[in-house]
């Protein structure tokens, strides 16, 4: 059984249930925000999201969920989606998992005119219902993945980037969403509770760890999607790159800021610099940190006792470090 099946199999009665929910939940009485919502539906991913926050809540709650645990995950899920399609707006992306991209099909003004509906159904799902403990859980999330998007943007443009900065913005960017899943979960069936702010942590940790490994693939073998090499064509920082160039002297440090700066569309250039990142450790380092945070995310799970839902949340966080894509 493949890793992710396996993963879901506690909770394959609840993601069923919640695919017919979150899909009234995009419903809308405009004919082509119903086909795009449709096509988007109907290309999803491996939905980890959810999946975080029915684990969670079902661990806490001796395997029981309720419509919270439910209005969480289509929340966390309607936002995602919105922020994906603002991204391949922002990115000029055609291509999202191996389809076209909403932007792509329908052009920018429609997707983001989609991607705002989708964050005002999100953010009204919690408000019609009360929910204003989830809803904190949410806006708090938008509110750092914008931050962290921005600070990312500045620091790129100076190349200044601290191994701390570089955590701040992983944390903002990727892993403050993952908690909001985890803290949501946890909140629906147990609201105002010390596990609320400990599962924020947990899904924090995860977030940090799916990021580091997400950069790592810039520079491997593995057909993933997207080629090797990108982030730095963008100018992104990424953790081989930063601890390279604090671990490096002050010339070659210049070349490499110059080939990242200046040289970024070469080639043969990107590949030099890839080469060179790999020689001098880059890559053991980060991944030895993403390893650091993969064990205290699953040390946080310590203190619970055993059950599907646990081990089903160990697998997850072992999957995040050692998927193929």
């Amino acid at each position: 059984m493949k890793t992710v099946s396996r993963i879901k199999e506690p909770i394959d009665r609840e993601m069923e249930l919640f695919e017919k929910k979150f899909h009234s939940a995009m419903s809308s009485k405009v004919a082509l925000l119903n086909r795009i919502t449709y096509y988007i539906v109907n290309r999803k991913g491996k939905q980890m999201r959810p999946m975080f926050v029915f684990l969670t809540a079902k661990l806490l709650n001796k395997g029981e969920v309720n419509e919270r645990t439910y209005r969480g995950a289509s929340v966390i899920e309607l936002i995602h989606t919105a922020t994906l399609v603002h991204d391949d707006v922002v990115d000029e992306s055609n291509k999202r998992r191996g389809f076209f991209s909403i932007n792509a099909l329908w052009k920018n003004k429609i997707a983001v005119l989609v991607g705002d509906y989708l964050l005002s159904k999100g953010l009204l799902l919690s408000i019609d219902h009360g929910d204003f403990d989830l809803l904190r859980i949410i806006s708090v999330a938008v509110r750092e993945m914008s931050e962290g998007e921005l600070l990312q943007i500045e620091k790129a443009r100076r190349l200044d980037i601290t191994e701390e900065i570089y955590y701040d913005i992983i944390r903002q960017k990727t892993a403050t969403l993952i908690a909001a899943c985890c803290s949501l979960g946890a909140c629906s069936v147990k609201p105002n509770s010390p596990d609320v702010e400990t599962f924020r942590k947990f899904g924090e940790l995860c977030g940090m760890a799916f990021q580091i490994k997400d950069d790592l693939f810039d520079y491997g073998e593995e057909k993933i999607g997207k080629p090797t090499g990108i982030d730095i064509k963008e100018q992104k920082m990424t953790l081989p790159l930063i601890y390279v160039l604090n671990n490096c002297s002050k010339s070659e440090k210049r070349w490499l800021i110059n080939s990242v700066k200046n040289h970024n569309k070469d080639k043969i250039r990107v590949k030099q610099v890839i080469a060179f990142v790999k020689e001098r450790g880059g890559l053991e380092y980060a991944v030895q940190k993403m390893l650091d945070f993969k064990e205290e995310a699953l040390k946080l799970l310590d203190a619970y006792p055993s059950s599907d839902y646990k081990n089903s949340l160990e697998l997850m966080v072992n999957y995040v470090v050692d998927r193929k894509k």
